[in-house]
């Protein structure tokens, strides 16, 4: 499948209102896929920059008339946004489709977003995004930063609706009932857009009234009608490693992991086929192993992190007895402006004082958010796959070259080393070198043999893509 993109224009008019177009094509996709694409549940979250902007409040599934989004935008806790959608067409006699969204409260004197979807000639989708805007009149001269920031967001539209309805292409299988833990996560909220907008029926279990793992029980019926569980909850670990905060990491996954299996494995004998998708994690290696190149087959390590890992994985083990396929995702770096080791870094290399951790000849084995969602997708969705897989990109870098393409992206230098005592005096010595300092170089070959397809296999494109940088 192929896609074109327009170019992007800018057409200031006497009136202060700038007017910005984007258009693509999306080859083999219908215009009316598409336009049911863009009502579904996630597919504004799937479209809205983490770098720019967060989404606080969809819009109702179907984009009816008066029903309002809730956005908050610009650094730190940024300003609240009220968009209401006031037009909605769908007209299948002519190919064309659309809606138009316009802000009610918000930072601009004037903002209207007309989504305009037709069939191209001679298949697929055009789809074509034309904002008007106008800033406060005592903004000041904010025209040209203003613009830039809405061709970044232009641009970021058009990559992901052209790589999520590339995938949804790809994947006609049936619509599927699926639960998520930990589904208001850093992975966990995009997962659940994903997934929404190709049209699957997702429920988040929340704990407390679908499942409780401290309590050991699970809600009666919640997992009844369920084809698949992806179980991405548990304790965060970037903290400092005392022995309370280990055994929470610890307790948190391997407790949750195992009533889950024995959920699903109970519910067995009701005949209904069911799967299992569990996170795991590159610590099951080992913090420290060098160049070896590393493939699901290679044994565990001998560090804390590694310990976790099997028995996180080894918690699961009901479920295959029971004949459940199980699948067990190894997670690198996950890159994402929104959370995690590149949110962290982020304001040192955009003040300037950004550098490599350590000696910098460490494997950094990072993933873009949106491939590890995809591989949760494709694990998800296909029957074949079972067993462990690396999430993690094709060209793994060390930390020299990571500070290095992260502060060209940035246009910023990256001179500074950051000693290991920084990432000690936060994580402890032993969060340190199996977190901040681990040396992993895990491969992707089983995750390409599935059949992932990677967005970004090289560093520089999924920091500009999740960054915004045009």
């Amino acid at each position: 499948m192929d896609s074109a993109h327009g170019p992007s224009n800018q057409e200031p008019t006497p009136q202060g209102v700038t007017t910005q177009t984007h258009q693509v094509r999306v080859a083999e996709v219908p215009a009316s896929e598409a336009f049911t694409w863009h009502t579904r549940p996630g597919a504004m979250l799937r479209l809205t920059p983490a770098a720019l902007a967060s989404v606080v409040a969809e819009p109702e599934p179907g984009l009816a008339v008066g029903t309002h989004a809730r956005l908050r935008v610009g650094p730190g806790p940024g300003i609240g946004w009220v968009a209401e959608h006031t037009e909605r067409w769908s007209d299948p006699d002519t190919g064309r489709y659309g809606f138009v969204d316009e802000q009610l409260r918000g930072p601009f004197r004037r903002w209207q977003h007309r989504h305009l979807i037709s069939e191209a000639d001679p298949s697929g989708a055009v789809i074509r995004d034309e904002v008007s805007w106008a800033l406060p009149r005592l903004a000041g001269p904010g025209r040209g930063i203003t613009a830039h920031q809405v061709e970044r967001m232009l641009q970021y539209r058009a990559r992901q609706v052209v790589a999520d309805l590339t995938w949804q292409q790809q994947h006609p299988g049936p619509r599927l009932s699926i639960a998520v833990t930990g589904a208001g996560g850093l992975v966990g909220r995009q997962l659940v857009a994903f997934l929404s907008s190709q049209g699957h029926r997702v429920r988040a279990l929340r704990r407390g009234s679908d499942w409780d793992p401290d309590q050991d029980w699970v809600a009666r019926g919640v997992l009844d009608e369920v084809d698949v569980v992806v179980h991405l909850a548990g304790e965060p670990i970037g903290r400092r490693f005392t022995a309370a905060h280990k055994e929470r990491i610890l307790t948190s996954r391997t407790r949750s992991t195992a009533l889950l299996a024995r959920t699903l494995a109970d519910l067995s004998a009701d005949g209904r086929e069911r799967s299992l998708v569990c996170a795991s994690a590159m610590g099951w290696y080992g913090a420290d192993t060098g160049d070896v190149v590393l493939d699901e087959d290679r044994p565990s390590g001998h560090d804390f992190l590694a310990e976790v890992c099997r028995a996180w994985e080894q918690a699961a083990e009901p479920a295959r007895a029971a004949g459940l396929r199980t699948v067990h995702v190894r997670t690198g770096i996950v890159q994402s402006a929104a959370g995690g080791q590149l949110a962290l870094q982020l304001p040192l290399f955009r003040a300037g004082v950004g550098g490599p951790l350590g000696s910098g000849r460490q494997w950094m084995s990072w993933i873009a958010l949106d491939d590890l969602v995809g591989l949760y997708a494709l694990a998800v969705v296909d029957p074949s796959l079972s067993g462990p897989v690396n999430a993690a990109a094709p060209e793994p870098v060390r930390a020299d070259e990571y500070a290095a393409v992260l502060a060209k992206v940035l246009s910023r230098p990256h001179a500074l080393r950051v000693p290991p005592l920084g990432p000690r005096l936060l994580l402890g010595r032993e969060g340190a070198e199996q977190l901040a300092l681990a040396d992993n170089r895990l491969s992707s070959a089983r995750a390409e043999s599935w059949g992932h397809r990677f967005r970004f296999p090289d560093l520089d494109a999924a920091l500009r893509h999740e960054l915004c940088v045009v």
